[in-house]
């Protein structure tokens, strides 16, 4: 048995580690299966049916919860096919017609389509506010019932004070949940500092390496994760022993990567910072970054993602079509770096008014910075800001 007490590098590799009772292969198996025989009416060895819960799936939770409490209280983890199947659910175990859901402004575009366009239609509510500034407790309206924030945001990095929002959400009975997708368990704990709710993305850097969707909610209410397992069951949102295989692969070496996206990162910042092409540089990890103080109180790691503004889409279309290392794709957070241009990518859904009311314009880059030699990074950015190409 792994001491909880250990550190992340070897929760990562080590942590809920349950044995191979069948050949004892040291990767936890595969169990490709619908269904598993049951010894009699009323007796199961812990799994059923496929979309209720799988062997493998249950290996990734257990290391997940492992991770996230990192020698705390229980963590108990639920594994989802992607990151917008764990938001769905959260939503969805959580509230009911007619009550808001209150989220931060920064947010990734999916989520706000999720909110805006389909739940609205079930009588759900949703307001996007800044939390970033100003008092937390005044936002809370008298049917809120979820409080959703991401920090960093996605795109441009805002950081909201995690601990100064559950306290105002703790004193009125609301959970809240934090999308750390950007950062993880390794880099930032969410509850520790007081959310209700940690909720990731696996697909990015837990994963990390562009091989498997997924998604997954971790917090240490029991009665919270029965329902998320309810909804799962019931909507079919559950993870796949497959991806799940892979998740547990790539979790394994996440403090290691987590740590050189952020070197990486960091150099990439600084240099791009220094380049007159440049309109505005968006890390966390920059001094005059708005968020930048309460990053550094909250936060382990600045992350390895870095916003660079152009001034216009046809500057970073010609910055990005010179490109040679960097991309062009919809992820982050994998091994290798890639670029995306929020307005027209990961939130084109956002009316334009209010990608711009948001700092989100067009001539924004939003760059996942992967584990290639730093040198070759800034060599490739510096290269596309600076050479002269026909943009077809």
């Amino acid at each position: 048995m792994i001491d909880p007490n250990s550190s992340a590098a070897t929760l990562a590799v080590r942590g809920g580690e349950s044995a191979d009772q069948a050949a004892g292969a040291i990767l936890f198996p595969i169990h490709q299966s619908t269904t598993f025989v049951q010894p009699a009416i009323g007796v199961d060895r812990g799994h059923t049916y496929g979309r209720a819960s799988n062997p493998t799936v249950a290996a990734l939770e257990q290391r997940l919860a492992a991770l996230e409490a990192g020698g705390g209280d229980a963590v108990h983890a639920s594994a989802f096919a992607n990151g917008m199947a764990a938001v769905t659910a959260l939503v969805l175990a959580t509230t009911g017609a007619g009550d808001e859901v209150l989220c931060s402004r920064v947010v990734y575009g999916g989520t706000r389509r999720l909110l805006e366009e389909i739940l609205a239609n079930f009588g759900l509510r949703s307001r996007f506010v800044d939390l970033a500034d100003g008092d937390p407790a005044a936002q809370l309206g008298p049917r809120t019932r979820l409080v959703l924030v991401e920090t960093p945001g996605n795109p441009t990095l805002e950081i909201v004070d995690v601990a100064a929002i559950a306290a105002a959400t703790r004193a009125r009975g609301i959970p809240l949940a934090v999308d750390n997708t950007f950062l993880t368990a390794v880099g930032q704990d969410v509850l520790g500092l007081g959310a209700d709710v940690a909720l990731y993305s696996t697909t990015k850097y837990v994963e990390g390496h562009n091989a498997a969707l997924g998604g997954a909610i971790l917090t240490r209410d029991v009665e919270l994760d029965a329902k998320l397992r309810r909804v799962r069951k019931s909507l079919g949102l559950n993870q796949k022993p497959f991806e799940a295989w892979l998740t547990l692969q790539g979790l394994k070496t996440l403090p290691l990567r987590l740590a050189r996206h952020e070197e990486n990162a960091r150099r990439v910042a600084e240099a791009l910072a220094a380049r007159p092409e440049v309109a505005r540089v968006l890390y966390p990890g920059l001094p005059d970054h708005p968020g930048h103080a309460i990053a550094r109180r909250q936060q382990r790691s600045f992350g390895g993602i870095v916003g660079v503004d152009l001034g216009s889409r046809e500057a970073a279309q010609a910055f990005v079509a010179r490109l040679r290392l960097f991309r062009l794709a919809e992820n982050l957070g994998s091994v290798e770096s890639l670029a995306t241009h929020p307005a027209t990518m990961t939130h084109a859904d956002v009316p334009p008014e209010e990608r711009a009311a948001l700092g989100l314009g067009d001539g924004l880059v939003r760059l996942s910075v992967g584990l290639e030699d730093a040198h070759d990074l800034v060599a490739d950015l510096v290269s596309a800001l600076t050479a002269e190409v026909t943009v077809r």
